[in-house]
């Protein structure tokens, strides 16, 4: 929502009910409501997991996908043997092979994953797999070329529990939803950002055997989706025909195996000026673009954010002069918000929701949970940092035009201690935190519309200089409050607003402006920084 005004160039702990005296707020909340997890194959630390997501505010997890990779006859795991044979051998029996392939994804698979009369469960040396036989050409058991490729699936140990079901078992437990990663195909030798389509029937065919096992052996209300592991940029470059297509095959599938499950898909921001990063109208053609692989399946498009690896910018147009961040910098040098990023992230989520607009998908947004790495803010052994609240709350900021925000990842982003505090626990201590998402004047009145979370009762401060650069402020308690402003608007359900009167304000158009609130529960904002439009 953009502001238009005239004007001339003259003049702790997330708090309970009972703590808040006379308040008559609401309990407040956190706008992440989902976060990428880790699997166990341990029940128990599954549900531990799960419980401890719920309690702070989360109602959805996601895990990644695992790789059907091409593989040679010896590069098959050594120990899936039967008799001392190779397990993949001993289930091709008399059939000519074609290929051979694992998925290694240290699952548990259960007896209905057989299928077929080749298929087999293999267990030797502590360790699981299942081996499928699938004709090389048609989809039944017989191929009709008379060939067949083996894949070699799991790889946990025996007494393990599927990661997958119990994931489910838990989530429809806690009342949350759960989407499993889908399978991926390998990448490209030549081009190792697109997928290798060498084997697309073969992958098609196993991506099937996969949701028919789901399907049979995981169908419980916790089950709420399935997740594309496969990315891409958000664009409709046609360099990345063959992604779409796999987006549009895989739906399909979910489409005919369990049709009243979603999907979600999680292209990523890349703004940066000196990698010819991707424009806002990139952005708009491009999510339009992907809505369109849906093949019936409701297909949540959940945008990466690109502050946990510098691709993407969390800054306000009166901001862009400023220097980028440390974190940012050690991924793009130097410089000025402006001058390192095309646009800020709030720039492409309004075009994003322009450009989805109508066609049946979900705009959510993937805010990612870490910052670049530097020497003061390691995360145990990870490629990326720990980040801030503070930095989470700015990127908060430019995200609502997203219906859901989920994050990337609670392990170990939010649970490693970091600089010495979990990003978990930073976060406990600020979950009614209000976060300010815009602010639009009123044309011909004092009232001044205040967007964000966590809003209810604020005190909001709006602070200028006039044309001689004398700073002034304001000050005013909010005279209304609208709780369902972002479900009456198409936007993340969890936004309010707030309209307060400051009184006469003249602030010259296009000159920057801040607004900070304190909210009911006492908590402060993160300042929101703008230019008059």
């Amino acid at each position: 929502m953009v502001g238009i005004v005239t004007t001339e160039q003259s003049d702790t702990a997330r708090p309970k009910a009972a703590d808040v005296p006379n308040s008559g707020a609401a309990e407040p909340g956190f706008p992440i409501s989902g976060y990428f997890i880790s699997a166990s194959s341990r029940d128990a630390t599954n549900f531990g997991k799960l419980q401890d997501i719920k309690a702070f505010g989360g109602d959805t997890v996601i895990t990644f996908g695992s790789t059907l990779k091409p593989a040679r006859a010896d590069e098959l795991p050594a120990d899936c043997l039967v008799d001392g044979n190779s397990c993949a051998r001993v289930a091709a029996g008399s059939r000519s092979v074609e290929r051979y392939f694992t998925f290694l994804d240290a699952s548990k698979w259960g007896p209905e994953a057989l299928q077929c009369p080749g298929d087999r469960q293999v267990t030797n040396n502590g360790q699981s797999y299942t081996v499928l036989v699938l004709p090389n050409a048609g989809k039944a058991c017989t191929s009709t070329d008379n060939k067949y490729n083996i894949v070699v699936a799991g790889g946990s140990p025996a007494s393990s529990t599927d990661p997958s079901k119990s994931l489910a078992g838990a989530a429809t437990k806690l009342g949350m939803k759960f989407f499993a990663g889908l399978p991926a195909p390998a990448k490209r030798t030549d081009l190792t950002y697109l997928p290798d389509f060498s084997y697309k029937a073969t992958f098609d065919l196993f991506t099937d055997r996969f949701l028919k096992y789901q399907a049979d052996a995981n169908d419980l209300p916790g089950l709420a989706g399935f997740y594309h592991h496969t990315e891409m940029p958000l664009t409709d470059s046609a360099t990345f025909d063959s992604v779409f297509a796999l987006y549009t095959s895989q739906n399909d599938a979910i489409h005919r195996i369990l049709p009243t499950r979603q999907a979600i898909v999680s292209p990523y921001i890349d703004a940066r000026v000196d990698k010819s990063g991707i424009s806002v109208d990139d952005a708009r053609r491009g999510i339009r673009r992907i809505a369109e692989t849906a093949a019936g399946v409701q297909l949540n498009i959940a945008i990466q954010d690109g502050m946990g690896t510098g691709k993407g910018g969390a800054f306000s147009p009166s901001e862009g002069a400023s220097a980028v961040d440390p974190y940012a910098a050690t991924i793009v040098g130097q410089g000025t918000w402006n001058s390192k990023y095309l646009a800020p992230n709030k720039d492409y989520f309004t075009a994003a929701a322009a450009g989805i607009e109508d066609t049946g998908a979900v705009l959510w947004a993937n805010l990612e949970g870490m910052a670049p790495a530097t020497k003061q803010n390691p995360c145990g052994d990870s490629l990326r940092g720990q980040t801030t609240k503070e930095r989470i709350d700015r990127q908060l900021q430019q995200v609502a035009t997203a219906r859901k925000v989920i994050s990337f990842m609670w392990d170990s982003y939010y649970t490693c201690k970091g600089t010495g505090t979990t990003l978990k626990k930073q976060v406990e201590t600020g979950l009614n935190t209000p976060i300010i998402t815009d602010v639009t004047f009123q044309p011909g009145t004092d009232q001044v519309e205040i967007v964000g979370f966590n809003l209810e009762g604020s005190t909001a401060t709006l602070s200028w200089s006039n044309k001689d650069g004398e700073a002034i402020e304001k000050s005013a308690k909010a005279d209304s409050f609208d709780p369902s402003y972002g479900m009456k608007h198409g936007m993340n359900p969890k936004l309010d607003m707030i309209t307060v009167n400051f009184g006469k304000v003249v602030i010259g158009k296009g000159k920057a402006f801040s607004v900070n609130v304190t909210n009911s529960w006492g908590a402060k904002a993160t300042e929101f920084h703008s230019l008059l439009p």
